[in-house]
């Protein structure tokens, strides 16, 4: 049977292709494992990983998980939720309130929200419709985000001493105080 076809239940012996396709899997898999071996000693002597195919912590994030990550790690969850408050403070406090009425701060310690009015009525308003917010504020940013709401007058302008002043007045805080 020198037909070159093999006999039965017999692999047939590989050819000169064959032999070349399992001589380069063979040297295919020797530089991998000898690339995997190099770069692994690279990093050891560079001190560890570093950004590249692979992801890792230094690799570019997208603005808003950069931020939320941040805010996350330093505890800042309740002053960043009292800060979307006031870019929203038109939706919750209302047009006409909001049109008089500006927060200024949050104290977090304290967990006080300070409102400047632009003028005493609109101050005393507000000072009647504070434990309303207050309440509304902690719906929205959970329960004890907000203690207290201070409330202001417009501030007015700086005393002056001279000789036009009248004698026993407090100046501007007559008007303003």
């Amino acid at each position: 049977m020198s037909t070159g076809e093999p006999m039965p239940g017999k692999k047939p012996e590989p050819t000169g292709v064959d032999l070349a396709r399992v001589a380069l899997r063979a040297a295919r898999e020797q530089a991998r494992a000898r690339g995997d071996a190099a770069r692994q000693k690279k990093q050891a002597r560079r001190g560890g990983l570093r950004s590249g195919a692979r992801a890792d912590g230094r690799d570019p994030m997208a603005l808003g998980s950069a931020i939320n990550r941040l805010i996350t790690e330093r505890g800042w969850e309740a002053p960043a939720a009292v800060g979307g408050v006031m870019g929203r403070w038109p939706e919750i406090v209302g047009e006409d309130v909001a049109k008089h009425c500006v927060p200024e701060k949050y104290d977090e310690d304290e967990r006080v929200l300070i409102v400047r009015c632009d003028s005493t009525a609109w101050a005393t308003n507000l000072r009647l419709l504070a434990p309303t917010l207050v309440a509304r504020l902690n719906e929205d940013l959970g329960h004890g985000a907000v203690k207290l709401i201070k409330v202001f007058g417009p501030a007015g302008p700086t005393r002056r001493y001279g000789p036009l002043r009248a004698p026993g007045s407090m100046g501007p805080g007559d008007t303003y105080g």
